[in-house]
């Protein structure tokens, strides 16, 4: 008789906050043998394993994942396979295995390379994704705004994107949601100044962890130093 192998679950457990786990996220994570997440930078606990560390039971096998912070797509897809080799023997043990993933579990995350590879492995595994609270939700619910009313449109970019897009898409909708923004804040404040549209823009760094800040006027800003979860919102809504 075949040994059943186990499930992968990718779990989403939002933004920093331990408490915007959904219930079923957190059954999962408190039931599954083996919980991997990404590993943090300089030998530091990841967000990931931060938010879910005082859910975990000492039997339980825990597995950092290195994912490096890069957009070269060899060093990426490399590190990809490397990651899904890592749990791949504990899923054909029969272990269920559930990756933590910081924000949602389908909102840009690794977790879709990890599947993918897992799959590409063993096509027969199965894979199951909990949803859960990304960054622009909770960023809006942080600035006390909704994110969208009505017939609004919006759109939400990744970290990089050109001026001449952003431009573009500024003209085009009324909500534009912009992520990890600190690599390319000077040029978008530059351009929102151009644009006079300042004062629709507000951000906010770290969104949900305990040292939130929040910035509703950069009018007077064009050098502010942000870290890297930084998220801006320009919402043209009329009010």
């Amino acid at each position: 008789m075949l040994k059943k192998k186990g499930t992968l679950y990718g779990v989403s457990v939002g933004t920093g906050d331990p408490e915007l786990i959904t219930i079923k996220g957190l059954k999962i994570l408190q039931n599954s043998p083996v919980i991997a997440f990404p590993a943090g930078i300089k030998n530091k606990p990841g967000i990931a394993e931060t938010i879910i560390k005082n859910y975990l039971q000492p039997q339980q096998k825990k597995i950092a994942l290195t994912f490096p912070y890069t957009i070269n797509e060899k060093t990426l897809s490399k590190a990809w396979l490397t990651a899904a080799q890592t749990i791949y023997p504990h899923l054909m043990q029969g272990k269920d295995v559930a990756f933590a993933c910081e924000g949602d579990i389908s909102f840009f995350s690794t977790f879709t390379y990890l599947a993918k590879n897992i799959q590409q492995l063993s096509p027969e595994t199965t894979v199951i994704r909990i949803p859960g609270v990304s960054s622009p939700m909770v960023s809006a619910c942080a600035l006390g705004i909704p994110l969208t009313m009505q017939q609004e449109k919006i759109a939400i970019l990744p970290a990089f994107y050109s001026l001449e897009s952003l431009e573009k898409i500024l003209n085009t909708v009324e909500i534009v949601v912009l992520l990890k923004v600190h690599s390319v804040y000077t040029q978008v404040w530059q351009l929102l100044e151009k644009l006079n549209l300042l004062s629709y823009a507000q951000i906010i760094e770290k969104a949900s962890f305990v040292d939130q800040k929040i910035y509703t006027d950069i009018s007077k800003l064009p050098d502010l130093k942000l870290s890297y979860f930084s998220l801006m919102i320009i919402s043209q809504r009329q009010s």
